[in-house]
């Protein structure tokens, strides 16, 4: 996984975009508007996420669609699973503390 990735998302309007971009592309205009962003904001964020390559953007007669690009996506799942067995051997842990706490 990128480090541009998690730098990216780290932005609140940034990661509204990858939420609503989720739902279907879109173009600038309409990232705007939904997101009540003025266009010249959108387009800057529009800019960091697809050099972080998280966009797809395709040129249609004048306008910009976007649609997120999934291979990230699927890189950062990959990396947050290999932390599933730790995640799970301290929560295990903290149980079986907390049932033996009990018994006091």
């Amino acid at each position: 996984m990128q480090v541009e990735t998690l730098v990216a998302l780290g932005e609140p309007n940034r990661l509204r975009i990858v939420e609503l971009l989720k739902r279907g592309p879109c173009s600038v205009g309409e990232i705007a508007d939904r997101l009540s962003l003025r266009q010249p904001q959108a387009s800057k964020h529009l800019r960091v996420l697809s050099d972080a390559r998280l966009l797809k953007v395709e040129a249609v007669s004048r306008r910009r669609i976007y649609r997120l690009n999934e291979e990230p996506f699927s890189d950062m799942a990959e990396w947050l699973t290999s932390f599933e067995g730790t995640w799970q051997s301290r929560l295990d842990a903290l149980g079986a503390f907390l049932a033996t706490d009990g018994d006091r």
